[in-house]
């Protein structure tokens, strides 16, 4: 066995868990009877459960945090595939430097904290607290994204068009099903990153820039914002299921205000669901109340819960929760990477 092989191996792969195969109705159901984060998990559930079958109503999920990597994967493609989500906003490295990753055949491994950070480096693996990847399969993740923007027309391009590419090539080379770009392509679900160069693709795009003859592929963040802007004014009702914080999370909270700033009446976010471990009195974004958007004009208060917890353990009981209820059924498509394409 290789030292690398040590630390990558193939009998310790993180799977991602499948919470339609796991009915956690009745658990949800009991925590609501006890107390603290169980009380607010039950709660988070039920809002989720209404947000979702509230059929007039835009579902957009946020993804912050080392999600894709830990195992929650199957879960938000799950979502997507029933409608449960109709855009997603998102960190690059949950898309790109993790989904992604998978997409191309390569694998998050089982580790631990409690290793030499300094012999893997020499080793080329790269340490999530308790996963492992390995740096040579990410260089050529950078080195995919930088071949899919030598192969587009130089001009500035939104995060979501330059991963609806991503999804496209995926396709073309019969490659990544079962991950988030691909279904999310297939399914006409935007995908946005508004910082999308801090991750993977950020290298291909700077390996790309630098070596272009000519004009370059850039990606502009407030075609970006206007564009999920216009979801939300497309469809007026909307909820969110934020995982984690960070600028995920203000970006789709920002919307309703920058329908007004075009002069369009938005209701603010009908329902809304935070899942973090973030605490509020720093003052940061990733711990500030949904109580406390509200005074921003972006939330409403009568359907908003905070749930303390980390991701991994609430997000697939809420998921499962409402997967199990039913509640996505009659759900339509909204395909807005159609409507933003035209």
């Amino acid at each position: 066995m290789s030292e690398k092989s040590k630390y990558l191996n193939l009998e310790k792969l993180v799977e991602h868990i499948d919470i339609t195969k796991i009915n956690t109705v009745d658990l949800v159901d009991s925590m609501g009877k006890m107390a603290f984060q169980a009380r607010n998990l039950n709660r988070a559930a039920n809002i989720f459960n209404m947000m979702v079958e509230d059929k007039n109503c835009v579902s957009y999920l946020t993804l912050a945090g080392s999600l894709i990597s830990a195992g929650l994967r199957k879960v938000v493609v799950d979502m997507i595939e029933n409608n449960m989500c109709d855009a997603i906003v998102s960190t690059g490295a949950n898309i790109v430097d993790q989904d992604f990753l998978e997409a191309l055949g390569f694998r998050h491994y089982q580790g631990t904290p409690f290793v030499d950070d300094n012999e893997l480096r020499e080793l080329m693996i790269d340490r999530i607290y308790d996963t492992y990847i390995d740096e040579e399969d990410l260089r050529v993740c950078d080195m995919t994204c930088a071949e899919i923007a030598n192969s587009l027309e130089p001009g500035a391009y939104s995060s979501r068009e330059f991963i609806r590419e991503m999804g496209k090539w995926l396709v073309l080379n019969n490659k990544g099903e079962g991950s988030i770009i691909r279904t999310a392509y297939e399914k006409g679900v935007p995908i946005f990153c508004p910082a999308f160069s801090d991750c993977s693709a950020g290298f291909g795009l700077v390996h790309h820039q630098y070596n272009a003859k000519g004009g370059v592929v850039s990606i502009d963040s407030a075609k970006d914002f206007l564009e999920l802007t216009k979801t939300k004014i497309q469809v007026g009702d909307s909820g969110i299921f934020m995982i984690g914080g960070g600028v995920p999370k203000n970006f789709v909270q920002d919307i309703v205000v920058a329908a007004e700033v075009l002069g369009i009446d938005a209701d603010m976010h009908k329902y809304a669901i935070q899942i973090t471990v973030a605490d509020e009195r720093d003052g940061a974004l990733s711990g500030s109340t949904l109580k406390e958007a509200s005074s921003w004009g972006k939330v409403e208060t009568t359907y908003e819960q905070m749930v303390y917890s980390e991701a991994t353990i609430a997000m697939p009981l809420i998921v499962s929760y409402a997967y199990h209820k039913g509640s996505y059924k009659g759900r339509s498509e909204r395909r807005f990477n159609d409507f933003l394409d035209k």
